[in-house]
């Protein structure tokens, strides 16, 4: 990434795995986005309260404390981040989380272990990146 190209949005991920967690957040990274991590609910509310301006959510749906759908709910019961887009990994989410997740407005869910070139589409036609025309004439 050129040092003149401006990060792209900020998003949080939420994942008890850390080594996941990592992984997702160099290849996010890597695209110019941003990346804060938490491996818990709590750590995950605490990132928000200390960065609004946080643009997507990408969380886990089974951790050991609470789970990334106990999260979904707070995002969606709090006024101000009602609206935040919100992606969800999960190696087994079943019937009953896809209804929960249809009905809290998640916007995709990406099946363990995620397929990165569609995450990547997914973020690209959600943040367009900007298109550089001047810089750099190759």
């Amino acid at each position: 990434m050129n040092a003149s190209s401006p990060p792209r949005q900020q998003l949080l991920l939420v994942d008890d795995e850390e080594d996941a967690l990592l992984e997702l957040a160099e290849l996010l990274e890597g695209e110019g986005f941003s990346c804060f991590t938490a491996t818990s609910v709590k750590l995950a509310l605490s990132h928000l309260t200390q960065h609004p301006d946080i643009a997507l959510v990408i969380t886990d749906l089974r951790m050991p404390e609470e789970s990334g759908m106990s999260l979904i709910k707070r995002l969606r019961e709090h006024t101000t981040r009602q609206h935040l887009p919100v992606i969800v990994t999960s190696g087994h989410a079943d019937m009953d989380d896809v209804s929960d997740m249809l009905r809290l407005q998640v916007l995709d869910l990406f099946r363990k272990p995620i397929y990165h070139v569609r995450l990547l589409e997914t973020l690209n036609n959600l943040f367009p990146q900007p298109r550089m025309h001047l810089a750099n004439p190759s």
